[in-house]
Order: structure tokens, then C-alpha cells, then sequence
């Protein structure tokens, strides 16, 4: 009788921890992403307001390099930083996940504002989040109440959240790997937005757990000694360069490519 009891009781507990595992799943498929008011979005995300822009089709660009790296198996997460401030990254970012969001295949995106310390994302998209992600780093929020979009249903955004008083021991933390580990199933493509790199450590904390970095440059004034010293110390935090994006670029278009834009 012993053996059937014990049989019956170990048959009771794996059809329990099945439900468990499914119920699990289920709450994982209910990952809502709430919905902000209306679209505040700053002019300078191009890509938003006018995709068939020529500086909506340079984004356009790197979104397709992106896309065809690895032999067509793209990162999923990676860090867009900068090496000094006031280089363009956060709107760099941000032209970047909108033409992500709008390719072909309509792949989820997620952009995260880890700069903990001046973020400026929401400022761009005129929101003001109850919380971020130094919340959802520190406990005091999940991952569902960061989460929001404006108006484009597979692009989600997490803003910086309050200024906390150890930004880089928060990002550094087994909370951050936690939070990768966690979204990296529900979206194709994360882009986290860092602090710049030669000002603190943050860049490299994040960029050394994920698949890799891309380095804004600004032509005219970021001078060639100030992105080597960037590059040394993604290389000493064990990050992976992606490439460079380089902004503030004036050009002249010859009149005649004009009649096929």
C-alpha cells in the first residue's frame, strides 16, 4: 500500500508542478504594455514624424546594417552610448528603435533609458512615467508597471525612474541581469540607452553583459584622441563594438538624386 501511496503522491506532485509551469507561461503571455496619452515626441525624432525623410532613410540604413550583422542573426540586446555628452545618443536611440519598429516584420522593440543619472528619454517623448527602471532595479516596481508605449503598438519604452544613489551598483547588480534575463523573451530587439562612457562607468557595466555597443560620435567636435580613449575602455569592460554612428553630418545632394526620392 506504501508503494501505491507514494505512487499516487509523486504523480499528484508533476501534474502540480506542470499546472504551474503553464500557469507561469500564461502570465508571461499577458505582458501588457500600457498606453501613455498622446504623442508629445519631440521634432528631432525624425523617423516618427517623417519616415520617408532623407534623415528617416540614413536611420533606415543602420537599421538594415543592424539587422544584417552575424549573417542575418542580429543582436537582440545592445547599448547605444557616446563618449562625451550632448552627441546625439538619445536621439540616436531613439531614431533607431522607431525604424525597428517600423521594418517589414514588425519585430517588438523595447528602449530603455539606463542613464540613471540625467535621463532624458521621456523628455523627447513628452511623457512622465509614475516609474523606471531604477525602481524595477531597487524592487520597489516590476517589470509591467516600467513598461508603456505611445502610439506604436510593438515599440515599449522604460524611462531612467528617479534618481538613485548608486547608479552603477544598481546596473551592476544581480537585479539588472535579472531584468535582461527577463524582457530578452519578450521582444527581438532591446536597445538601452547608457550614460557616456568616458564620464562614468555605467556604459561598460551594461555594455559587457549584452551583445554589444554602439558608439555615437558627433563630426566637428568630438575630437579622434576622445573616441580612442571610448573605445579603450569599452575594450577594458569587456564590451563588444558594434560600429559608429556618426551625427551632425551636413552634405549637399546632387540635384538630379532628388527626382527618385
Amino acid at each position: 500500500m506504501g508503494k501505491i501511496t507514494n505512487a499516487l503522491k509523486k504523480a499528484a506532485d508533476e501534474r502540480m508542478t506542470r499546472i504551474e509551469k503553464v500557469s507561469k507561461i500564461k502570465e508571461r503571455d499577458q505582458l501588457v504594455v500600457k498606453k501613455i496619452g498622446e504623442s508629445k515626441m519631440d521634432p528631432s525624432v525624425i523617423t516618427y514624424f517623417d519616415p520617408k525623410a532623407l534623415i528617416s532613410e540614413q536611420y533606415k540604413i543602420l537599421r538594415t546594417n543592424i539587422l544584417s550583422m552575424n549573417k542575418g542573426k542580429p543582436p537582440k540586446t545592445f547599448v547605444v552610448t557616446s563618449s562625451i555628452h550632448s552627441e546625439g545618443k538619445t536621439i540616436t536611440s531613439l531614431n533607431l528603435a522607431v525604424s525597428l519598429a517600423q521594418a517589414v516584420h514588425k519585430p517588438r522593440v523595447l528602449l530603455v533609458d539606463a542613464d540613471l543619472r540625467k535621463g532624458k528619454l521621456c523628455r523627447y517623448l513628452g511623457t512622465k512615467p509614475e516609474v523606471g527602471l531604477s525602481e524595477v532595479l531597487s524592487g520597489q516596481a516590476n517589470v509591467k508597471d516600467a513598461l508603456f508605449n505611445i502610439d506604436i503598438d510593438n515599440l515599449a519604452f522604460i524611462d531612467s525612474g528617479a534618481v538613485p544613489e548608486y547608479p552603477s551598483e544598481l546596473l551592476s547588480s544581480d537585479s539588472f541581469k535579472k531584468f535582461l534575463s527577463d524582457i530578452k523573451s519578450d521582444f527581438d530587439h532591446i536597445i538601452i540607452d547608457t550614460p557616456p562612457i568616458i564620464s562614468v562607468t555605467d556604459s561598460g557595466i551594461v555594455g559587457a553583459q549584452v551583445e554589444g555597443v554602439i558608439l555615437v560620435v558627433q563630426a566637428g567636435r568630438t575630437q579622434r584622441g576622445i573616441v580612442k580613449r571610448a573605445e579603450e575602455l569599452l575594450f577594458q569592460s569587456h564590451s563588444k563594438i558594434l560600429g559608429h554612428v556618426l551625427t551632425n553630418i551636413e552634405y549637399h545632394l546632387p540635384e538630379y538624386i532628388y527626382r527618385y526620392l
